[in-house]
């Protein structure tokens, strides 16, 4: 019983000593971050608080311009065609073929994003030209590349469900019309590259299909016969280097 005591004593203390430690080490602050809002008193202080509003939704709206305005689309559906003929599952997987296309997108895009920033970027920092003005030329190679992308019939689609007049030039078609053109355009030639890239793997697959039922091997599943034959002839014609060749051909 003494025993027990002393043991329950001596955990006491223990407790104790820890306690005082723990209240006499320093407390380290934790800062207080507020935001607050509040009434504009000139025309000033409204316009700043619309061109912050204005930044937060053009960076919000930033994936969707890099995707939908420069050549990721095509990219990115050309590389999943390519891994869906090849039939790997997800190999490479999402995170490459997307990395790759981020970077593909990257370079074919380079002159123009160097248009945006000698043109738009630079003076407009340097205060040579407001805001609106540097949107403006920031748009322009934009509207060059895409222009160039696509085609006169998915253009004169969204021109004929406008209520307005027929365009003389360029310059006279919306961005806002543009742009859904240019989509669709980019879609119609992804899939004919990605048309062109399963032709050789559908007659693999024939071929070991037709080869298995010959032999009377009905429960063999085709798709593991094929699979490695399919790599190879990928891997001896250099299949990524064509693609990515044929892809950046299809820019220029």
């Amino acid at each position: 019983m003494l025993t027990r005591i002393k043991q329950t004593l001596g955990i006491l203390t223990i407790l104790m000593l820890i306690t005082k430690i723990a209240y006499a080490a320093p407390i380290i602050p934790i800062p207080n971050v507020s935001i607050g809002v509040d009434t504009a008193n000139n025309p000033q202080d409204t316009v700043l608080s619309l061109q912050i509003l204005f930044m937060l939704t053009v960076l919000t709206l930033a994936p969707s311009i890099l995707i939908m305005m420069t050549s990721f689309t095509r990219i990115v559906v050309v590389l999943s065609f390519v891994r869906s003929a090849l039939a790997t599952q997800q190999m490479p997987p999402n995170q490459v073929i997307v990395g790759l296309a981020m970077f593909l997108t990257f370079f074919t895009m380079s002159p123009y994003f160097t248009q945006i920033n000698q043109n738009s970027l630079q003076p407009y920092l340097a205060g040579s030209i407001n805001q609106e003005q540097a949107l403006t030329l920031a748009v322009r190679p934009l509207r060059d590349f895409m222009f160039k992308q696509t085609r006169e019939n998915d253009l004169a689609l969204f021109i004929n469900m406008t209520d307005q007049p027929q365009p003389n030039s360029q310059d006279d078609i919306s961005t806002f019309t543009l742009i859904p053109a240019f989509i669709i355009s980019e879609l119609k030639t992804a899939f004919q590259i990605g048309f062109i890239i399963y032709i050789p793997f559908i007659v693999i697959d024939m071929v070991v299909a037709s080869t298995l039922m010959s032999m009377g091997m009905m429960m063999v599943p085709p798709v593991m016969i094929s699979l490695p034959f399919k790599i190879l002839l990928f891997v001896l014609v250099d299949g990524w280097h064509l693609v990515i060749k044929s892809l950046m051909i299809s820019f220029s």
